[in-house]
């Protein structure tokens, strides 16, 4: 299972939206930093509105989310890449994760000590991002160096990779994290055994107080979050509250959204972060439906049918014989499944289908 690590400056509100996405109380959440000292691993069920009408038309007992895993972090401070705080362990944890939700803060709180003189939310990013890149460069300049002494016996197999490395260690001494460094895919790939950590998939979570969710971009700090990680780090964010996403945590479904809908908020931020980090890790949704269940499955985007198959059992994989597909929406407006197999729309796809998101596959196999 792919994994997101929550990452930020202690006291930003990482352990509690870790909690608000677990719906638990794993995470401890003090008012003081390096609260989170061991990570703490959470897995999170992807919120799918395609689900239960797929539950109706097919008559199924009950419904199964797909699901991606969130890792809670250490919180980082400036000179972490020198082992200020727990700066090694931070930077060990974050590379053990495919992406990176950092959260931001964006709350005023006088009750809550914020390790900064003041609450300048861009100058957190910048102070996470440079960590990430001083860590980045020492770790890239002594690859490099090895990469060097390996390429002096002229094996010319060396070159492409040497290549790749110093267009990275240019692009970050230039202070531009490895993810915006313009490599064809062909480098992406070379770059890849380098594991830098500002090469990882981000989006940022702006953490804002309760009274701002109704009308988020009436703040100027999650403006200015917008504006900087969109022009410096061609990522997007997602406005959250954390606090009160914990405490909602704690309700029934309906009374939560009572109360969000009080507030004159439509969605949960955390709803919407956890679908914004599902797409953030590459992944995407196919569906299955039968009387038991109606199934949500992810996939990475780009991967075929007989791919698919391996996803619910190695066994439909290697007997794979075809792919019976329709899309969702199609579905739902022809309103069942016979409707769609008398008008002719589930196609009859080979192993080599790329899949799609929202795709209803029923798979045959033969083992």
């Amino acid at each position: 299972m792919l994994s997101a690590g929550i990452v930020g400056l202690p006291n930003v509100g990482k352990s509690t939206l870790f909690n608000a996405l677990t719906r638990s109380h794993q995470a401890d959440a003090a008012n003081y930093p390096f609260c989170t000292i061991a990570p703490n691993v959470g897995v999170v069920e992807v919120p799918d509105p395609r689900l239960e009408p797929l539950a109706r038309l097919s008559k199924s007992a009950e419904t199964v989310p797909a699901a991606i895993e969130f890792v809670d972090i250490a919180g980082l401070v400036r000179g972490a890449s020198q082992g200020e705080g727990l700066g090694n362990q931070f930077l060990a944890q974050i590379r053990e994760v495919d992406a990176v939700v950092e959260v931001v803060r964006c709350f005023e709180a006088g009750d809550v000590v914020h390790v900064a003189a003041e609450l300048d939310p861009v100058a957190d990013i910048e102070t996470v991002g440079t960590e990430l890149l001083l860590a980045d460069v020492e770790s890239l300049e002594r690859q490099l160096e090895r990469l060097h002494r390996a390429a002096k016996g002229g094996d010319k197999a060396y070159r492409a990779p040497i290549a790749v490395a110093e267009k990275l260690l240019h692009h970050l001494g230039a202070g531009h994290r490895a993810l915006t460094c313009d490599l064809s895919p062909e480098e992406r790939e070379l770059a890849r055994p380098f594991f830098l950590l500002s090469a990882k998939p981000t989006l940022f979570a702006c953490n804002v107080g309760e009274g701002e969710l109704a009308d988020p971009e009436a703040s100027p700090r999650v403006r200015r979050v917008r504006e900087w990680v969109a022009r410096h780090h061609g990522a997007g964010a997602v406005v959250v509250s954390a606090r009160l996403e914990a405490e909602l945590a704690d309700l029934e479904p309906q009374e939560a959204a009572a109360y969000l809908a009080a507030l004159g908020v439509r969605e949960s931020g955390v709803a919407a972060l956890i679908r914004a980090t599902h797409h953030l890790l590459g992944l995407i949704t196919f569906l299955t439906a039968g009387e038991k269940q109606a199934r949500a499955w992810t996939l990475r985007a780009g991967e075929t049918a007989a791919r698919a198959a391996g996803t619910i059992h190695t066994d439909f994989e290697r007997g794979f014989v075809r792919a019976e597909t329709i899309a969702f929406d199609e579905l739902v407006r022809l309103g069942s499944w016979h409707a769609a197999r008398e008008a002719g729309a589930l196609r009859q796809e080979g192993r080599d289908y790329v899949v799609r998101d929202g795709d209803v596959i029923h798979f045959k196999f033969n083992v």
